[in-house]
């Protein structure tokens, strides 16, 4: 093959309780990237959208990301990517990510998958590095393994997928950029035990809630007594949001990745799109504009889309 086309998806990290370990992979929204290969050397970037990212390969997530595994590879010739992203740059629903992840498994592809799925998140991390500052893989990992994964170890990539029972979300992404990089800075360094007693029987009843099908073992569990504190404050309607998708009905939900987007699990579409409703109202009295999808998990996380 001489190019490759493939659907990248947005992803929720965190889901509350599980900072930096838990994500999943989302069906709606998603960017579109064609890879091109070159017979000459070097990395060409072209952005169909409108975000202004930049276009060096050496400061563009996905040029790091795809570099990271031609050096790898020793590998001597080119390419030309061309992105079109929907997913906006600063949401917290992985958008970066989606850059990452979605050029390592169509470079995979084009030559012939030569890496396995943790090794293309291994390359794809070293762009990551670029949004946020640190090497983490809660939104990584769902995009190229699909659905809803544990990080067991980010170190060693001790990546577990988990299986859930049917599971319908509802983002909000209120228009206004909180850069992840930012929003790692001003976590506590420290925290107390008893915070830390809380939220790690959290992770384990959150866990144990989607391998049992338990919903309201689920709902109990998406609480976070850490992050959220701090980083709500920086999120205009957060409260007002969470009270109204508990009257909708919602099992629970919180801040996606670092905000500003916030997502919420219900266990079927009708509540969902009562918990978009919800939503929709807030930010219509607050006067700021908003983006909101109803969507599900993405099973298959990258997909190849032809060739």
């Amino acid at each position: 093959m001489e190019s490759v086309t493939v659907k990248s998806p947005a992803s929720v990290s965190n889901l509350c309780c599980g900072f930096d370990i838990l994500g999943m992979a989302l069906n709606e929204p998603y960017d579109t990237m064609q890879l091109i290969k070159k017979d000459e050397p070097g990395i060409v970037i072209q952005h169909t959208d409108a975000y202004l990212l930049p276009v060096a390969a050496d400061k563009n997530i996905a040029g790091v990301a795809l570099q990271a595994m031609l050096n790898e590879l020793k590998y001597k010739n080119g390419f030309k990517l061309i992105i079109n992203k929907q997913i906006k740059p600063g949401s917290g629903i992985g958008s970066s990510a989606a850059s990452a992840a979605g050029v390592v498994v169509a470079a995979n592809e084009l030559l012939g998958r030569p890496f396995s799925k943790n090794q293309l998140v291994a390359f794809a991390m070293e762009g990551e590095m670029i949004a946020s500052g640190a090497r983490h893989a809660d939104n990584l990992a769902p995009c190229i393994y699909g659905g809803l994964v544990l990080i067991r170890d980010t170190l060693s990539l001790d990546i577990v997928q988990l299986t859930t029972p049917p599971l319908f979300i509802t983002i909000v992404h209120p228009q206004i950029e909180i850069k992840t990089s930012y929003a790692r800075e001003i976590l506590p360094k420290e925290i107390p035990l008893k915070s830390a007693v809380i939220q790690w029987a959290n992770v384990a009843g959150l866990v144990t809630g989607f391998l049992k099908n338990d919903y309201e073992l689920i709902s109990r569990s998406l609480k976070d007594v850490i992050i959220e504190p701090v980083r709500s404050k920086l999120i205009p309607g957060f409260e007002a949001v969470k009270s109204n998708s508990r009257q909708a009905g919602v099992l629970g939900g919180g801040i996606s990745g670092s905000g500003p987007s916030l997502f919420m699990l219900s266990e079927n579409q009708k509540t969902a799109t009562l918990v978009e409703v919800g939503m929709k109202a807030v930010y219509d009295k607050l006067g700021i504009a908003y983006k909101t999808y109803v969507t599900s998990i993405n099973q298959n996380g990258v997909t190849v889309m032809k060739s």
